[in-house]
């Protein structure tokens, strides 16, 4: 079944302050959306608020996945639904092996009886992390207790490729990646693309698009999409920066205040 996820009007606050203010964007399987935007102006807020954290409350709009109401469900039913968010600060969880972690996060999205055996687990998990060229022992740590910057968006990539979402979020998974580590991330994600599944990409830089070519590029000002455009626009930001886009649209301040 081909992927669609669509968001209408999304308005979105938090602690009474209007981050969001009014997002429309349709992603189809196969796509890949980037958004980018200089600081302040809400790219993150909409990550958070598609994935439910409870900080952000959604004050209007619609979200759907393949015609489900996704702002009705839980943050664990989101998941299990299958939307994923690869996190800009992944949390470190102490006491829990990242396999037993992503072995779980496998059969939550099982149906009863139906769970992913240990061998075959074991076997995938090997296997992509040897695509990540990350080190056998890092099935057996805790979860990103003691990891780098790049080790965690590494495994965050993992956890990506394990659980086969419908939707990917990434939320500036470049940030603090040295080149070698963003080309692999690159490789992780050019490997995932499919037609049952989209991706919205967050990024302040364009360099990751050097690597993952977008379908759509958005620019993000004030709580909204303010231009839209195909991978020549997020080179024309990176040769120019956004006080074009700026002019062009009257906007003097960018920012909503908080990202």
């Amino acid at each position: 079944m081909a992927t669609e996820f669509e968001i209408r009007g999304l308005k979105s606050s938090i602690e009474g302050k209007e981050i969001l203010k009014g997002i429309d964007l349709n992603i189809k399987g196969g796509e890949v959306h980037a958004i980018m935007g200089p600081n302040g102006t809400g790219k993150s807020t909409l990550a958070s608020a598609l994935m439910g954290h409870p900080k952000y409350e959604v004050t209007d709009g619609t979200v759907t996945l393949n015609g489900e109401d996704v702002l009705e469900m839980a943050v664990d039913e989101r998941a299990r639904a299958g939307l994923f968010l690869a996190m800009q600060y992944p949390s470190e969880i102490t006491g829990v092996t990242n396999a037993d972690f992503l072995r779980s996060a496998i059969n939550a999205r099982r149906e009863e009886g139906n769970e992913i055996s240990l061998i075959k687990f074991i076997r995938q998990m090997e296997k992509k992390m040897k695509e990540l060229e990350m080190n056998p022992e890092f099935m057996h740590r805790y979860l990103n207790e003691g990891f780098s910057g790049g080790e965690k968006k590494r495994n965050e990539i993992l956890q990506m490729m394990l659980l086969e979402p419908k939707l990917v979020i990434l939320d500036e998974i470049d940030s603090g990646l040295d080149i070698d580590a963003l080309r692999i991330v690159a490789e992780g994600v050019n490997a995932m693309r499919a037609e049952d599944r989209g991706f919205l990409i967050i990024t302040h830089y364009q360099r990751l698009l050097n690597y993952i070519t977008p379908d759509h590029v958005h620019v993000m000002m004030q709580g909204r999409i303010v231009k839209s455009g195909g991978p020549e626009l997020a080179q024309r930001l990176e040769a120019e920066g956004y006080d074009w886009v700026k002019e062009e649209l009257g906007i003097v301040d960018e920012t909503v205040g908080q990202a």
